[in-house]
């Protein structure tokens, strides 16, 4: 794989800095396509899925979800390689493992700056040999590659990460709306506190800090309907197990209804609005 000429399909607010870290440190040439984006300038542009498939040895794809996953995977032969950096369901990354000769899921982790500065997190489920040959490809956009076991793995952890992200973020959400709400203390003083205690955590200081307590919440970060999507798989997951969640219920609830009130695009930590309004109704 030392001279292989890679491929990238999808270039939006994560794929682009992958695609453009992968070409840069992989040294090798990165042939990208996207309907809507151009390609990185340290990339070659292609015009079409089929062109990246034809030029490339090993495909990356960082897609929207399950649907425009299944849609390229279909248009890429069988000996194709093909690395899944994508969120999507364990099932298809399992019925994709059956189809390719040799096939990964890789989804990431972490924000777009980490997506920026090539220090995500990637959660790789794929046979042994496989991960090996594309390891180091990956750490040129990821500093935390992670073998989880085999296809369908990778998924399993990124959903379940993101079910425990959403939980805690609207735990945290519905912290701060009793604290402003019962003038019990200072919202920034109470942040501050459970930093240094046991309920601290990346969600406090990331998403807290930075999104809840100054409310705001930007789009093209990680959006709420995304994370909407990505509870659903992991919900669809735990059904397959015959597991009823309620935690991760009742956050799919609340941001249902965040999408509702118009903030679909709005950073997920918008799930704080969703919360106010169900306490301004009662």
């Amino acid at each position: 794989m030392d001279d292989a000429t890679l491929g990238f399909i999808g270039l939006g607010v994560m794929g682009a800095p992958m695609c453009r870290n992968l070409a840069s440190k992989s040294h090798r040439t990165v042939v990208a396509f996207d309907l809507r984006q151009p390609a990185p300038g340290n990339a070659v542009a292609a015009g079409s899925v089929e062109e990246v498939v034809e030029r490339a040895d090993v495909v990356f794809l960082s897609l929207p979800g399950e649907a425009e996953v299944r849609e390229v995977a279909m248009a890429i032969p069988a000996g194709t390689a093909v690395v899944d950096c994508s969120t999507a369901p364990v099932s298809l990354a399992r019925e994709l493992a059956g189809r390719f000769e040799h096939f990964a899921d890789a989804p990431v982790a972490r924000t777009r700056q980490a997506a920026i500065d090539g220090t995500l997190s990637a959660m790789v489920g794929a046979p042994p040999e496989f991960f090996r040959r594309i390891e180091p490809l990956l750490r040129c956009m990821a500093t935390d590659v992670t073998h989880c076991g085999p296809p369908g793995a990778g998924q399993a952890v990124k959903l379940l990460n993101n079910m425990v992200l959403s939980v805690t973020v609207l735990a945290l959400a519905e912290a701060l709306a009793v604290a402003k709400a019962s003038g019990a203390v200072d919202p920034q003083v109470l942040f501050e506190a459970l930093a240094k205690g046991s309920a601290d955590s990346f969600a406090l200081r990331s998403h807290g800090m930075k999104a809840l307590l100054p409310e705001e919440h930007p789009a093209r970060a990680f959006s709420t309907s995304y994370m909407l999507k990505d509870l659903g798989y992991a919900l669809e997951l735990a059904s397959s197990a015959r597991l009823e969640l309620q935690a991760a219920g009742t956050a799919r609830r609340m941001l249902e209804r965040t999408v509702a009130l118009g903030f679909g695009d709005a950073y997920h930590t918008a799930v704080l609005e969703a919360v106010k309004k169900h306490l301004s109704d009662r």
